[in-house]
């Protein structure tokens, strides 16, 4: 909303010498987002000056253009002569000089100079050229009694007068009027205001001035009706009028439209001017038929929706109500008689026929914020004065009102709350104060009874205490109110899975990797290109029925897309070793699952309907994942680099599980996308045996391919749900005594996994075994014979209480060596 001051302060007594900027931050200080205050003079300077043409002559130029030489009366001894290249003005006509010296916006600055043989003493200027319109088709042309010549230009015009621009916030609609500014300013200045509506005086209701029916009253609970006729055709907005609509950001138009378009800045009441010659019939209004068609007054067609209220004549829709008028009884040069409307509106109704039509407009914006519906007489009378006055008009007898409008609220509040809430001392007589500026009706009960508050018309946000309290504070002062940190309650900080995902996310940038974050949308595509199986689960993705893009339609089942989208990406732009994880939701649809119902937004949703959209919604774990590609050890004097291999995916879920405090298991497995030969099954030991949790290695030739990978790319993806919320840590204890330390190889079959070896080693060296790693792997068919490996570990042992001898050492690791030919078939290599 755009105001000058001098507008808001014709309706409130602002203290004597207040400057703009100062009332800008009064109304900041009472809750207002006052974005800027400007002022039209602002890159204006010097010498702009009224002046009165005495002469010109036309004189043809040899490039086929015809200027005016001129001279102009500019207050001075002597006339000035300017060279001028309009045409629209005559002898005797006031209009606005820059003298030499001056400088117009842009930077523009004015200076003698010699064009077409003449000396031009300063420039005559345009509405373009002064910034305060887009015509530049012509010179500006003042009234002949607007000013004498000499005057200062910019204080005729209004440019000097400074203009608020201000970011009304949805609650508080009654603000994009100059009414409701003037209100706001004096309750932040405690200054006298004087409302419009008390120097108004309104004609009886009689229902004579048109014929109305309204057969929508829940979505037009009030239409009221004035009209008035002879009005000259000749008939122009005063200079004042059209000053004020270009400082709120309107354009002149015609002085029927331009006189509802400042009432309604004025009221915040929007109207419409019918032609009355152009309607035939009664004017109704009703909700749109299937199939209706409506021109509006920017020229489209509309087809319109059962949903949309509109208003009719005989020959149907005539205005798509509180939008936009219709082509057919739209104000012409030749209007002699008008009738005038202003209606109330439902909100959500304006609201969801805006964005139906995608025809926002400044009456839409106040109806879907909310209008005052007893300001509508007012504005109509306001509008009929003034065509009267400045159009010739005459005022048609009668007053037509149909609808009593919305009925007032009651709203009971402690008076002690305000001040609770704030932590203010706020007493009652203050708060009874304040809600009497705000507009509000307070009965105030004897005793310890709550007040009884009535809100005005005007402001239909006000539905709950909550909003009388935010009324009383923010009129006390948002500065007031004390700056104190609230105590946490013992107790509520972190929970365990929110410490076991930060443990995680940090374990896994302390190994060099780079957290990232993916879109959790897919394309159904990255299914094939990953090899899939056509009854993977992980193929059933939900599906969106609104999608931000309809190339990644579906929700995505694991985190690899993601992650290979970013690995992708950032090679091709240039970075070649790559570690990257991510840890996020996935979503897993029930197959069975039934569509979630779509509730009515008429009341709230019912048990049942709720259960049964809780019940649509996928199941959702966490899972974390990991990909890795190029070299994670890079190579130089010290020796040869290493590219990442499915070993470096495996460890990393490694790292995850120690950091959880629990332990993997791994085995080989065959599982898309990854290569069926470097792909290991990780599981998670339980009381009801191993469960998979995720699958970490080197991925298969064909998705890396597919996706345009580097090669060799390894990927890890864990169910970060499956663990759980790891036990408070335990101090290890430490033993003063020296360790035994002892290696250990064994063959056994190539198909057995290393870490069924690492088991039975460790269940059969007991409790004096410390720990124990794999440090080697070794084939040979020619020593170890065919489908035989060597593994070898080395082993720590220690006592708690004494030193280990060598025979001790010994006969743990003989142990260890028969538990492992028990389990495994292992042999003791020579």
């Amino acid at each position: 909303m755009r105001a000058s001051v001098s507008w808001v302060g014709e309706y409130v007594d602002l203290p004597a010498g207040a400057t703009p900027r100062e009332v800008g931050d009064a109304l900041v200080r009472v809750g207002l987002e006052v974005e800027r205050v400007d002022s039209a003079a602002e890159g204006m300077s010097g010498p702009i000056v009224v002046g009165r043409v005495l002469s010109y002559s036309d004189e043809p130029q040899k490039n086929g253009k015809t200027i005016r030489w001129c001279t102009a009366e500019v207050g001075e001894p002597e006339p000035r002569g300017i060279v001028c290249g309009a045409h629209n003005f005559a002898v005797d006509d006031l209009v606005v000089v820059a003298l030499p010296g001056s400088v117009l916006p842009g930077g523009f600055e004015i200076s003698a100079r010699k064009t077409y043989g003449h000396v031009s003493d300063g420039m005559i200027c345009s509405v373009r050229e002064l910034g305060i319109g887009d015509d530049h088709a012509g010179i500006l042309v003042l009234p002949s009694d607007a000013a004498q010549p000499g005057d200062d230009a910019l204080e005729v015009l209004g440019l000097r007068d400074a203009v608020l621009d201000i970011a009304v916030t949805p609650d508080r609609g009654y603000c994009l009027a100059v009414r409701g500014l003037a209100r706001e300013a004096a309750a932040a200045f405690d200054a006298p205001l004087h409302d419009l509506t008390e120097s108004v005086t309104l004609p009886p209701v009689d229902g004579a001035a048109y014929d109305v029916r309204v057969d929508d009253p829940g979505g037009c609970d009030q239409f009221s009706v004035r009209a008035v006729a002879g009005l000259r055709a000749d008939a122009v907005s005063p200079e004042w009028m059209q000053q004020r609509l270009r400082q709120s950001g309107m354009r002149p138009i015609s002085l029927a439209v331009d006189v509802t378009n400042y009432v309604m800045l004025e009221t915040g009441q929007p109207l419409h001017a019918y032609d009355r010659s152009k309607i035939s019939g009664p004017l109704g209004v009703r909700r749109a038929r299937a199939g209706e068609r409506l021109s509006t007054l920017d020229g489209a067609q509309h087809v319109l929706d059962p949903g949309d209220i509109v208003v009719t004549d005989d020959s149907g829709p005539i205005g798509l109500a509180g939008v936009m008028g219709g082509e057919s009884t739209e104000i012409g040069p030749d209007t002699a008689e008008v009738v005038l409307e202003a209606a109330h509106w439902d909100a959500t109704s304006i609201s969801r026929t805006v964005r139906r039509h995608k025809l926002p407009s400044e009456a839409a914006k106040r109806f879907e914020r909310g209008v005052d519906p007893a300001v509508a007489a007012v504005a109509l009378q306001r509008c009929v004065d003034l065509l009267v006055e400045h159009g010739g008009a005459t005022a048609v007898e009668g007053f037509t009102v149909v609808g009593e409008g919305p009925a007032p609220v009651e709203i009971a509040i402690a008076a002690s709350r305000p001040g609770a809430v704030a932590g203010l001392p706020i007493d009652a007589a203050s708060v009874v104060s304040r809600l009497t500026q705000v507009g509000c009706a307070v009965s105030s009960p004897d005793g310890d009874a709550p007040l009884r508050v009535v809100p005005p018309s005007w402001r239909p946000d006000l539905t709950d205490p909550a909003d009388l309290v935010e009324e009383v504070v923010r009129l006390e002062g948002y500065d007031k109110i004390p700056s104190i940190l609230p105590t946490p309650p013992p107790g509520r900080g972190l929970t365990d899975e929110q410490h076991a995902r930060r443990t995680v996310s940090r374990a896994l940038g302390a190994a060099g990797y780079t957290e990232v974050l993916s879109s959790v949308f897919v394309a159904p595509s990255v299914h094939d290109a990953f090899g899939l199986p056509a009854d993977d689960p992980r193929r059933h993705a939900a599906r969106l029925v609104n999608p931000l893009s309809e190339a990644e339609p579906e929700l995505r089942t694991s985190l690899l897309p993601g992650l290979l989208a970013t690995l992708r990406r950032n090679v091709g732009r240039g970075m070649r070793d790559l570690a990257l994880f991510e840890m996020g939701l996935v979503y897993l649809p029930r197959p069975d699952a039934k569509p979630a119902p779509i509730p009515s937004v008429e009341h709230r949703p019912s048990d049942d309907e709720i259960a049964a959209m809780y019940a649509a919604v996928p199941p959702q774990p966490r899972h974390v994942a990991v990909v890795l590609a190029g070299e994670v050890e890079r190579p130089g004097w010290w020796g040869e680099g290493r590219t990442a291999s499915w070993a470096d995916a495996v460890q990393a879920a490694r790292i995850i599980a120690e950091a959880d405090r629990t332990e993997l298991t791994v085995r080989s497995a065959d599982h898309a996308p990854w290569h069926p030969g470097r792909c290991a099954e990780l599981l998670l030991r339980g009381d009801a045996g191993d469960t998979v949790v995720g699958y970490a290695g080197e991925l298969h030739p064909r998705v890396i391919a597919a996706l345009e990978l580097p090669p060799r790319t390894a990927a890890m993806e864990l169910d970060l749900d499956a663990f759980a919320a790891p036990a408070p840590a335990e101090a290890p204890d430490i033993s003063p005594f020296p360790p035994v330390l002892l290696d250990l190889a064994l063959v056994v079959p190539a198909d057995v996994p290393a870490a069924t070896l690492l088991d039975a080693v460790r269940d059969g060296a007991g409790e004096l075994l410390e720990s124990v790693r794999l440090f080697d792997v070794f084939t040979d068919a020619d020593r170890l014979g065919a489908d035989r490996k060597s593994l070898a570990f080395a082993l720590r042992f220690r006592a708690p209480d004494r030193t280990l001898t060598g025979d001790e050492a010994a006969a743990a690791r003989d142990a260890a060596v028969a538990r492992a030919a028990e389990r495994c078939g292992a042999e003791l290599r020579a």
